[in-house]
């Protein structure tokens, strides 16, 4: 096949998948995590409680176009991931022609990885599409680095250390990235004398430009940000050995979940194939990122459970790996072409579930399931406020809507017609972004009420409890959250009224208090 038709159809497959992801992007309600994050966006900082301020901006722009609808708040999180695989596939190109591109192309519109948790509005967007442009400006620099002329050189790793610079404003272990490129120089005779260019020092400086204003950002409150990412991945360890080794094998079977499990060994041999001497080193690099990056992860499951999706930084130079390595056998290259069909199987099953329920899970344990139902719950807390002028409840007084959680709080903001500011009480659950924003105490009046959605269960929650010694308190309507018919879970409202002025200790402290 001529090279330029490969890359042609690339470019195809890449413009194809990006209209896939953005139909489906905007017919999926948002999730949880999603809400919060447009719940940032309407507060632009340079940084948040959890993560750094990248997928807010993304959110803010995309609604500033398309409003606070579904697709609005995914529209450049979607660009990004496309933005990701077009760098994946310069890199491929860069390394070993246009037919590489085409299956690196191919592997990551594939890969449930990519084809479906690139439809989503989270900080792996931002940061995989920065990492990946990273890795390509790495590439280029290594590739011209040995010329006489060294200006291509330096612009390259002054390009790199901008992505860099990007991709940990997005998320903070993207510091990885550099960290393993830079081991990867220790460990290669030729890539020792890139210590004595310039370059990496110009790249490091304009990362540390870039990121400065999330440091500024933490530097003003007490460094929270940093202090809960070290105790979400890196805590105490939970449990005994049984349990890390549960952790470390749910770790596993996530991963082979995302890349598809013959995709899985293919490119985890890629990885071990890296280490192998070559003169150049580039294949070192790569191998380097996604191993540190894999060893990371899988050191912090021995402590606290690791999310499927926060190894997915070590997956793009894997990837690039995998499309540049030659293939060995007819039958290797025929085993590679059935893990592409059976990811893009797996993942059209995902895309399909997400909108119209095909696979045999009952919807209170489904996890797409969470994105439903939300709008009724919306509905009924409207009507509520509605007819808070006719009621007796708040006697005059400042009506307002709260939840314990954020995920709760974050759906009700967005589904409330006015999309009013809802709070999280955390009074049992971890501290969040909610408790850096005006609070509930600070904000009202004595004399106010609120209502409260709580989950339902049985007897008085804890929540009411602690709240019992404030408010005036009458329990509301229970509604049930659908999907379709299937029902995913119930909510009570809770009427708290008079509030004297007096608030309850929280279980947990802020971070910074301990």
């Amino acid at each position: 096949m001529p090279h330029s038709k490969a890359w042609r159809q690339s470019l195809s497959i890449l413009a194809g998948t990006t209209l896939l992801r953005l139909a489906i992007g905007a017919f999926v309600p948002l999730f949880p995590d999603e809400t919060y994050y447009w719940d940032w966006s309407r507060t632009l900082m340079p940084g948040y409680f959890d993560h750094p301020p990248m997928i807010a901006v993304l959110v803010r722009a995309g609604t500033a176009i398309f409003g606070s609808h579904a697709i609005g708040v995914r529209f450049f999180s979607i660009l990004a991931g496309t933005g990701a695989i077009y760098a994946v596939a310069l890199t491929a190109r860069e390394l070993a022609g246009d037919g590489a591109a085409k299956l690196a192309v191919l592997l990551l519109s594939c890969m449930p990885l990519a084809a479906v948790g690139l439809i989503l509005a989270t900080p792996d967007a931002p940061m995989l599409c920065a990492e990946s442009w990273t890795i390509y400006a790495v590439v280029r620099a290594l590739n011209v680095s040995d010329a006489k002329d060294a200006r291509p050189s330096v612009r390259w790793w002054l390009i790199a250390g901008l992505a860099i610079g990007f991709a940990m404003a997005s998320k903070y272990t993207a510091i990885l990235v550099p960290a393993a490129i830079a081991l990867a120089c220790i460990l290669h005779p030729r890539l020792q004398n890139k210590f004595g260019e310039r370059g990496p020092y110009l790249a490091v400086a304009v990362a540390s430009l870039v990121l400065a204003p999330v440091l500024f950002w933490n530097w003003r409150h007490d460094w929270v940000s940093f202090e809960f990412q070290l105790g979400h991945g890196l805590g105490e360890p939970q449990g005994g050995v049984l349990a890390a080794l549960n952790r470390e094998l749910e770790l596993l079977g996530g991963q082979i979940g995302l890349l598809s499990p013959i995709l899985f060994f293919y490119v985890a041999r890629a990885i071990k194939r890296a280490f192998e001497p070559t003169p150049d080193g580039i294949r070192l690099v790569l191998g380097v990122t996604a191993a540190c990056c894999l060893a990371f992860f899988v050191y912090s499951a021995t402590h606290r459970r690791a999310e499927a999706n926060w190894p997915a930084i070590a997956w793009i130079p894997a990837i690039i790996l995998l499309a540049t390595e030659p293939v060995d056998t007819d039958r290797s290259e025929r085993w590679l072409s059935r893990g592409l069909v059976l990811g893009g199987v797996l993942s059209a099953i995902v895309c399909i579930h997400a909108l119209y329920p095909i696979i045999p899970l009952r919807a209170d344990r489904d996890q797409i399931a969470k994105a439903y139902g939300w709008d009724l719950l919306g509905t009924v807390v409207d009507k509520h406020l509605d007819a808070v002028s006719t009621r007796s409840l708040n006697a005059g007084n400042e009506l307002l809507v709260a939840a314990e959680r954020y995920q709760d709080a974050s759906e009700l903001a967005y589904h409330l017609k006015s999309h009013p500011r809802v709070y999280s009480l955390n009074l049992i659950g971890r501290a969040n972004q909610y408790d850096l924003w005006t609070t509930f105490s600070e904000h009202a009046l004595p004399g106010a009420g609120l209502i409260l959605v709580l989950d339902e269960q049985k007897g008085e929650p804890r929540e009411i409890r602690k709240l019992a010694c404030c408010f005036h308190i009458d329990s509301g309507e229970s509604v049930a959250l659908m999907r379709g018919d299937d029902f995913v879970t119930r909510k009570r409202l809770w009427f708290l009224s008079r509030w004297n002025g007096e608030w309850p200790l929280r279980n947990q402290p802020f971070p910074w208090t301990h």
